[in-house]
């Protein structure tokens, strides 16, 4: 037989082979049976029939019917809790996240709008002003994503026990992760940046 995984879905297969019922040495160890039945309908239009068939058996022994969709749902109950907790946190993380790299940033361009007044006194154009900054802001926001990520990714092997048939290191995540971050970085600067190119030059240059 093939192993087969009988406490949990996360655990490793457990060695399984095949030894008749009246052979077990020790019963106690088989104090009930289980019944797998497969079947195209709905599992709850052939409990009654089932029920049926084991009262003709025995009518007194003690039956409960239950789906393995059931069966399953309570075998990753705490799991999915744990992946859902996880999950929120990491939600609030990465918006605590977002609003610091926008509030840092932002603050980085209105700094720099006396020297933003200077370059337009002196013939830049609009466009020329948010490519240096938007420039300099990708370059800030990629070393960060770039030292975070492998920081995330040596972290992930950590919380490896909490995920099931999820690779820790999943691509899709991580990419949405950095689009997400490097969008909220590019808006942190443009919005600032065309604010104060809009901005008359001899009002920029007395900005203090």
């Amino acid at each position: 037989m093939d192993d087969l995984k009988q406490q949990a879905l996360a655990k490793s297969p457990d060695p399984a082979i095949y030894q008749p019922y009246l052979q077990v040495s020790h019963p106690f160890f088989l104090s009930h049976m289980t019944f797998v039945v497969r079947t195209t309908t709905p599992p709850e239009s052939v409990a009654s029939g089932m029920r049926a068939i084991f009262k003709n058996v025995d009518k007194d022994q003690p039956m409960s019917i239950t789906s393995m969709d059931s069966v399953i749902a309570t075998t990753i109950a705490e799991p999915q809790f744990q992946a859902r907790l996880l999950a929120s946190f990491a939600l609030i993380a990465l918006a605590l996240t977002i609003v610091g790299v926008y509030g840092v940033l932002s603050y980085s361009v209105v700094q720099r709008t006396q020297e933003i007044g200077v370059r337009m006194a002196l013939g830049a154009q609009n466009v020329d002003v948010l490519r240096m900054l938007l420039r300099k802001a990708l370059v800030l926001v990629s070393a960060g994503i770039v030292i975070g990520g492998a920081g995330s990714l040596a972290f992930a092997r950590v919380l490896a026990k909490f995920l099931f048939e999820v690779k820790p290191g999943d691509p899709a995540t991580f990419t949405a992760v950095a689009l997400v971050l490097a969008s909220s970085a590019l808006a942190a600067c443009y919005i600032p940046a065309r604010r104060a190119t809009g901005v008359d030059p001899l009002v920029a240059l007395r900005y203090e």
